[in-house]
């Protein structure tokens, strides 16, 4: 048995599509879920400097839930840069106008900062309906 830590190296790692359909889950539950299998840290091979991670599909991203009263209450906030360009949105106004990138934007939070963290970023990709183009990827559903 060798004594050595397993390191992984980029050429080795291989990716993994994954399908995720996002009807009725918790936002915070399921962005949790995801950065672990982004980051890649389900595989007995996860290494934290290589990004060893697989690919995420979500579907349904409009039919995502918020607990409590954070749909009311949790606020957003965006700032352009020039005076009076600041524009405070309410989470339950977000999911209704563009429920994608509230998912993408929870998810991005608990990667790591920095390129790594970028890369596996790029990885998700999020879907307002029950469609999406990677059908030909042959995504494996991913039970969360």
């Amino acid at each position: 048995m060798p004594r050595q830590t397993y390191i992984a190296k980029t050429g080795e790692i291989k990716t993994n599509w994954h399908h995720v359909d996002a009807d009725g889950q918790v936002l915070g539950r399921l962005a949790a879920r995801l950065a672990t299998v982004l980051q890649g840290k389900h595989k007995p091979t996860y290494t934290a400097h290589v990004d060893s991670g697989d690919y995420i599909v979500v579907t349904n991203a409009e039919k995502i839930v918020l607990t409590g009263r954070k749909e009311e209450q949790r606020l957003r906030t965006d700032y352009s840069g020039y005076p009076g360009g600041l524009r405070v949105r309410n989470y339950g106004e977000l999911i209704r106008t563009q429920p994608e990138s509230v998912v993408e934007r929870a998810v991005k939070r608990m990667l790591p900062k920095g390129r790594l963290g970028r890369a596996m970023a790029k990885k998700l990709k999020v879907y307002r309906g029950p469609e999406h183009p990677h059908h030909a990827q042959q995504p494996t559903a991913l039970s969360i």
